[in-house]
């Protein structure tokens, strides 16, 4: 197995950019587009959307992102999604919304600046891209130990078998952290307002 030829074909590196977001405003169907033309080769097969009308609708009524003025999206309310559609495929929309929701309250009462915050997010981004690529390496480099170690002919299935299972188990630990997190943000704003 090629792992990474894999890896090259997820293209994990495929983010928004600063330089990706308009300076102008966008009405809800240029913002779809944009996301389909920058994440369209990340998706599993072609039937998969990357944002549709009643995602940002949902994500808006849910209070994602702050208020929309004249159907427009601005470059924050962009960052805003962009970083929607990262954190979506692995918590919940409502720990989304509880993750966002003082940065949201920051960017309409204190005119937080967004920009700043979403350039360290993408550095972290790189980095997160390198550790990954780099740990699963490692990974296969343990599980080749382990299938010598079975002695079966079924080298390649068993291999695979075990990465899909360290893959999911590593995801799962992950996700488990970002809940706690989650969690802990809402006891300290519970704290806060008492």
């Amino acid at each position: 197995m090629d792992i990474n030829k894999i890896l090259d074909e997820l293209q994990l590196d495929t983010r928004l950019d600063i330089k990706d977001i308009p300076d102008i405003d966008l009405y809800m169907d240029q913002v779809i587009q944009l996301f389909e033309k920058k994440f369209s080769p990340t998706k599993r097969n072609e039937e998969e959307k990357v944002l549709t009308k009643t995602m940002i609708n949902n994500y808006a009524k849910g209070k994602l992102f702050f208020p929309i003025k004249n159907k427009k999206y601005s470059r924050d309310h962009i960052m805003l999604i962009s970083m929607i559609y990262q954190m979506k495929g692995a918590l919940s929309i409502h720990d989304v919304k509880q993750t966002l929701e003082t940065l949201n309250n920051q960017i309409v009462e204190e005119d937080f600046d967004l920009l700043t915050l979403y350039m360290s997010y993408l550095t972290l981004f790189d980095q997160n891209l390198d550790i990954f690529n780099s740990g699963v390496k490692n990974h296969m480099n343990d599980i080749q130990v382990e299938i010598e170690k079975l002695g079966s002919k079924e080298k390649t299935y068993l291999e695979k078998l075990l990465l899909i299972t360290t893959f999911t188990e590593m995801s799962n630990f992950y996700r488990k952290a970002a809940e706690k997190m989650v969690d802990n943000m809402l006891e300290e704003e519970t704290k806060r307002k008492q």
